[in-house]
């Protein structure tokens, strides 16, 4: 069981130098789902002195005033006996203390770098490990005293006590009314049953004469889970002349055995019977969360792993590098780009929209009613003719009533064209947003998107002429086999016996009219095929296969400053890289050193 405690302790002294251990972080906290025992006291409880006589050892700062400003973090080491006793800091990791006095003197030096000497406290831990044959594998989180006037100590002290995995250890002197007990008020806040909580009633030895503490040790008033424990710490003299330790634990040991009222439960009293209670508890604490701890390791891993992926990796130091990196990025870009295309992805189907319904929609409502109105055929018809008038069919009128009523398709033919490129732009920038790694560099993100852009207006502009040329060859060559086609009536189709006024009239014209309707609605009918498939010849296909062949080339060109400039990153976005990775690294170790643990029981 004793590997349990000293792994949290290792896991713990971790948190503490990665930072994983405050409300700041987006993700839980290992810190949070390992069980500690908090250390909770109004000042002048006789907390210091309850810490002092578990260790053995007079180390902690005394004085006036608020002087636990940090949690201490106290995590005990029991050695072979003989063995010389020594504390380590986390902040000093190389440097072993065998003066305890030396200890007091850095607890307040670290404590004053941290939170400057304006008494102001922080919720950065000390962390403290002392190596000794005289105590018990602890880890003991001791929090500043509470106090009516500060706010902020209550907040941190809740802050650490209302975590379900918290084992809240209060101290209350004996001396005073147990109901007014800052440790107790507090403890039952956050632990209204009083399952996590152990009572510790200090200064029994200074009561009231005919007056004890015996109703309170054996449960009968001020109930809790666990039997309070009494204790008898050095009094004030003691400490001023430098008494043992170990000949206070002696005192106390006789006091109890000694004192009529308390000698039934002498057995369990004591700061050596808190020390060896509290250390079974917390191995039976942890090994009952393993699982839980577990659980939350692995689950912590798999946000820490997406998170990275998310912020992508680290760019690369050398230009040769730096190139291969932005090509890599482009080339994922330019694949998630066709992936939209070709349907693997949402947004190709738009394009196909424009060519199965816009456009036919579009021809379909072309008016040709200023065109082929019977004033505009008489007129151009007679133009046609000139001095000499037709002798069967007015074929030049025909070809220039023709050209007049296809112009009208130019509209939609580049309308289509300039559709289908907004919607090119518009699965750029779903593309762009899609590649996680341009989100990490802004400046390769803008020269992308400004590239693409541009060699989609170059296609587009390509599209149009490709397209107007489809319009313009219908124009200019007429199909003869449709107008061959066409019934052949004499008496209608224009006599020469019949006078030039006759030529013209109404159903004459109306015939004409109906014949080049049916003739523009055949060519639309082309065009609608022809159309989508020079625009994907000239847009889609283009984009697929050289939407940033002209910023590759404009690469090779680039020089190793203009390379970093598009790599560069934000230095929250690269810190906090960093910071995920070193968490990463705390939590995939924890997993193997707990799954190690667990496998062994």
């Amino acid at each position: 069981m004793e590997n349990l405690i000293s792994l949290v302790n290792k896991i713990q002294r971790a948190c503490t130098a990665l930072g994983d251990y405050s409300e700041t972080t987006a993700l839980p906290t290992l810190w949070d789902s390992l069980p500690a025992i908090a250390v909770v006291g109004g000042q002048s409880s006789g907390k210091s002195s309850v810490l002092e006589s578990v260790v053995g050892k007079d180390f902690l700062p005394r004085g006036s005033g608020i002087v636990t400003r940090r949690p201490l973090v106290l995590q005990l080491h029991k050695i072979e006996e003989g063995s010389r006793e020594y504390a380590e800091f986390l902040h000093l990791p190389r440097k072993r203390f065998t003066d305890f006095a030396a200890v007091r003197n850095e607890i307040q030096d670290e404590t004053d770098r941290e939170t400057g000497r304006t008494k102001q406290i922080s919720t950065v831990p000390i962390h403290l490990s002392i190596y000794s044959p005289n105590v018990v594998n602890l880890t003991l989180v001791d929090l500043p005293g509470l106090t009516k006037i500060a706010v902020d100590i209550e907040s941190m002290v809740r802050s650490y006590i209302e975590k379900p995995n918290c084992i809240i250890l209060a101290i209350s002197p004996a001396n005073q009314d147990l109901a007014t007990s800052d440790a107790i008020k507090i403890s039952r806040e956050v632990d209204p049953t009083g399952e996590r909580t152990i009572g510790v009633l200090t200064k029994i030895d200074l009561m009231d004469k005919g007056t004890d503490a015996v109703e309170i040790l054996e449960g009968r008033a001020f109930k809790l889970k666990f039997p309070w424990i009494g204790v008898v710490n050095r009094s004030q003299q003691d400490i001023n002349k430098n008494v043992d330790m170990i000949a206070a634990r002696r005192r106390e040991r006789e006091y109890f055995a000694s004192t009529p009222e308390y000698g039934h439960l002498a057995h369990r009293m004591g700061s050596e019977h808190l020390a060896k209670m509290l250390s079974k508890h917390l191995e039976t604490v942890i090994k009952s969360k393993i699982p839980g701890i577990q659980s939350l390791i692995s689950k912590t891993i798999a946000e820490l792993e997406f998170e990275l992926a998310r912020l992508g990796k680290p760019a690369a130091i050398d230009a040769g590098g730096k190139l291969y990196a932005i090509m890599e990025i482009c080339r994922t870009f330019d694949q998630i780009f066709k992936e939209h295309l070709d349907g693997i992805r949402p947004g190709g189907d738009k394009i196909y929209n424009v060519f199965d319904n816009h456009l036919p929609a579009a021809l379909k409502r072309l008016q040709f009613d200023k065109q082929l109105s019977m004033e505009n055929i008489r007129k151009l018809v007679m133009e046609a003719d000139g001095y000499q008038p037709h002798l069967i069919a007015p074929e030049q009128g025909y070809r220039r009533l023709i050209e007049s009523s296809l112009t009208t398709i130019r509209g939609p033919a580049v309308a289509a064209v300039d559709a289908v490129h907004s919607m090119l732009k518009e699965l750029v920038n779903k593309a762009i947003s899609e590649t996680l790694e341009l989100r990490q560099y802004p400046g390769l993100r803008v020269e992308v998107s400004s590239a693409a852009f541009e060699s989609l207006e170059k296609m587009r502009e390509e599209s149009r002429k490709a397209t107007l040329l489809l319009v313009d060859m219908e124009s200019s060559y007429l199909t003869v086999d449709f107008f061959r086609r066409l019934p052949q009536d004499v008496d209608k189709g224009g006599n020469p016996t019949h006078s030039i006024f006759d030529r013209y009239n109404d159903s004459y014209l109306r015939r004409i009219g109906t014949t080049i309707l049916s003739y523009v609605n055949m060519v639309c009918a082309t065009l609608r095929h022809s159309i989508p498939k020079s625009i994907v010849y000239c847009q889609v296909r283009e984009a697929k296969r050289s939407l940033l062949d002209h910023f590759f080339t404009d690469l090779g060109k680039m020089g190793s400053t203009q390379l970093s400039s598009l790599l560069n990153e934000d230095p929250a976005l690269m810190e906090r890289r960093i910071s995920l990775a070193k968490r990463l690294e705390l939590y995939r170790s924890a997993q193997d050193e707990i799954d190690a643990v667990a496998w062994s029981k």
